[in-house]
């Protein structure tokens, strides 16, 4: 296929990430690596294709998606309230492979956050930080897959009618693949958290802080 473009993660192609960005601003969805495994990205700002992604994956519009930022001061524009609990754990574990959900600002796309709560990540792998920095608008980051179907660490295993939904492929190799990021809940009035996906980060790590 012509969309896919290899590349690799310790020398970033920085051509293919203004296209990444470019293919996304024309509101077109992609497929980049994250730090465990494969993800589609499309501008979360943009609904037509956040509910392409949806259709694409098979996916409930009431199971929702999370986003990407470029940094922490992005969640401003995003979520109502940071809680303490919340700052410390993104001291500790931003970027990387912790998604912590909010409570959503009413900027948030409704289809991005169907109870009002927006699960959201800063991302450490380097060619996924690159988009995110780059782009003007936060990114979506679901993993790559039919749900209910294993996500994939690389791109030769991804289902050949499944990428032919994709504008861009960025194929980094194959990733670490295992468990994608653990998956917190701060939005508890009470600065109690919840954990709702034991992922790359251990729990024990999550309820140490």
């Amino acid at each position: 296929m012509n969309n896919i473009f290899k590349t690799d993660k310790k020398n970033i192609d920085h051509k293919l990430i203004k296209k990444a960005i470019s293919t996304l601003e024309q509101g077109k969805i992609i497929i980049f690596p994250t730090q465990s495994l494969y993800g589609i990205g499309a501008n979360a700002f943009n609904p037509h294709a956040v509910k392409k992604i949806f259709q694409i994956k098979k996916r409930l519009l009431s199971m929702p998606i999370l986003i990407l930022i470029k940094n922490k001061n992005d969640l401003k524009k995003l979520v109502l309230e940071i809680p303490d609990i919340a700052e410390a754990l993104m001291e500790k574990f931003w970027p990387g492979r912790l998604t912590i959900i909010f409570n959503a600002a009413k900027t948030v796309n409704p289809i991005l956050a169907p109870d009002k709560k927006i699960g959201i990540r800063l991302p450490a792998h380097p060619i996924a930080a690159a988009i995110a920095k780059s782009a003007k608008f936060p990114i979506t980051a679901t993993s790559a897959n039919i749900s209910g179907t294993p996500a994939i660490s690389e791109i030769k295993n991804a289902d050949k009618n499944f990428i032919e939904n994709f504008d861009l492929i960025i194929n980094a190799g194959k990733l670490k693949g295992g468990k994608g990021s653990t998956v917190i809940d701060v939005t508890d009035k009470k600065n109690k958290i919840k954990i709702l996906r034991e992922g790359s980060i251990p729990a024990e790590q999550i309820i140490k802080i």
